[in-house]
């Protein structure tokens, strides 16, 4: 127990700094021989995977006076050549279309940029200084790692892997190039979660117990739908988008952007989850747990998907508190009375979301005769932009924060180790509910020291010639 002391009050330190955005010239990462950028430099940045979150952060790039669009990388050649008139039909008139999903492109580039349908050309552009990687979730690990052994910096999107063991081949190939990763946990660049990490180290509320959030999405009654097997468009490129998962017929219902729902590829408790695992976690100072366990299944919906529509997960840390999890998708409503989590403690309770919290003082219970702990106290970000719900401004801080860290060559808002130990919550949680079991983890081993089927879950086995490195 003395070491898991030692463990926190270092993480809580570490993050407070990040928090409060101050730099104390620490970990920083070296320079190689390749290229970094001078100050009066453009940073000269090539984008793989330019969909949906692909598009939206292409565009907050865009918006940096000081980077520039160098090459754009995508398996689709409608997305590749920004060309909304070329997208299938059955892309834009249907339920993709219709949600926003299939982005509407035409950006106006004010310098040429070179355009590639395969990402390891792009990786071999020395003039390329960074890579922004969008693609879905299964092929994060391959791309980030090819993308260091090139020397390029990396902002890679969340959920950072599909497998524990990825990301942990991600850090260490991080540490051996020196390379500036970030990870597009949005929340780490909010001012409000920011401000609040302060408070919540400082020890305020108390004693932390409880952690809560939920992701509810009411896709009753069709779900994804019921699709069988077809060719895909003519200019989608379905064995480079399967890459290091098996071969499998294509259906309208995986890709471009519903593999979200198919556990091969990724999951709710990685889409979601782990946006808030990783605020909570960052706020109770806990870097992963000692116990999970979780339950659910495909309660409701008949469809294609292949993850729960209805999941309960509970991680359980050593310091004595725990994080619950919610994902429903066949029901609707809020989980917290405000905001988007919660996090209890012994003199009050914390409720937020990216435009504000409150602190919540505590009421006595049996045989206590005090009135109150602390004083309730409220914040909001009056001056925050309003957006499209996709956190634009937090992501927007996080892709500032990357483009100064290739100058500085500090560690990044959200480090890959942060990324990766955030992610790994969603993986454990979905090991924890295909086994059955309470599973007990040792997170400096990254093992289940109660379950040889769970440890085989870790990792799987790719597609040839697909590796990692």
């Amino acid at each position: 127990m003395k070491n898991n002391k030692t463990n926190r009050r270092d993480f809580i330190a570490k993050t407070t700094i990040a928090a409060t955005g101050l730099s104390l010239g620490l970990n920083t990462i070296s320079a190689n021989e390749n290229h970094t950028p001078g100050a009066s430099d453009k940073i000269r940045v090539g984008f793989i995977g330019v969909g949906n979150r692909g598009t939206q952060l292409l565009r907050l790039f865009m918006a940096q006076p000081d980077c520039e669009v160098a090459a754009l990388c995508d398996l689709y050649e409608p997305y590749m050549l920004r060309d909304y008139s070329k997208v299938d039909k059955r892309y834009t008139e249907g339920a993709l279309g219709k949600g926003g999903q299939i982005p509407k492109m035409g950006e106006k580039f004010p310098n040429n940029v070179t355009r590639y349908n395969d990402y390891r050309k792009l990786l071999e552009d020395k003039t390329i200084d960074a890579v922004c990687i969008a693609t879905p979730d299964h092929w994060h690990a391959i791309q980030t790692i090819d993308a260091i052994k090139a020397g390029k910096d990396v902002y890679v999107e969340k959920p950072l892997t599909a497998t524990i063991h990825e990301g942990r081949s991600m850090v260490n190939a991080q540490i051996a190039g020196k390379r500036v990763v970030a990870v597009g946990l949005n929340r780490r660049g909010n001012q409000v979660y920011q401000k609040l990490a302060g408070i919540m180290h400082s020890g305020k509320l108390g004693k932390l117990t409880v952690g809560r959030a939920a992701h509810i999405n009411n896709m009753f009654p069709n779900g994804i739908g019921k699709l069988s097997p077809e060719s895909p468009p003519k200019d989608f490129n379905w064995d480079m988008w399967l890459g290091p998962r098996p071969f499998i017929p294509y259906k309208y219902n995986i890709a471009p952007y519903t593999f979200r729902w198919w556990s091969d590829y990724s999951s709710q408790m990685g889409n979601w989850g782990v946006h808030y695992m990783d605020v909570i976690r960052w706020m109770m100072g806990e870097m992963a747990p000692v116990a999970i366990s979780a339950h659910g299944g495909k309660y409701v919906l008949d469809d294609d998907s292949t993850i729960p529509d209805t999941l309960q997960v509970t991680f359980e840390f050593a310091s004595g508190s725990m994080i619950m999890f919610s994902d429903y998708e066949a029901s609707s409503g809020s989980m917290v009375p405000f905001g988007e989590i919660e996090i209890r403690g012994t003199k009050g309770t914390v409720l937020a979301h990216e435009g504000a919290y409150k602190i919540v003082p505590s009421t006595r219970g049996q045989f206590q005769t005090w009135d109150k702990l602390i004083e309730p106290e409220e914040y909001e970000n009056v001056n925050r932009a309003l957006d499209d719900g996709s956190s634009a401004e937090s992501t927007s801080a996080l892709i500032r924060n990357f483009l100064d860290c290739i100058r500085s060559r500090e560690t990044p808002l959200c480090s890959l180790e942060e990324g990766h130990r955030s992610t790994s919550f969603a993986h454990l949680a979905n090991i924890a509910l295909a086994t059955k079991t309470r599973l007990l983890w040792d997170a400096e081993k990254e093992k289940f020291t109660n379950s040889v089927d769970a440890n085989n879950l870790l990792h799987y086995e790719y597609r040839k010639p697909w590796k990692l490195g």
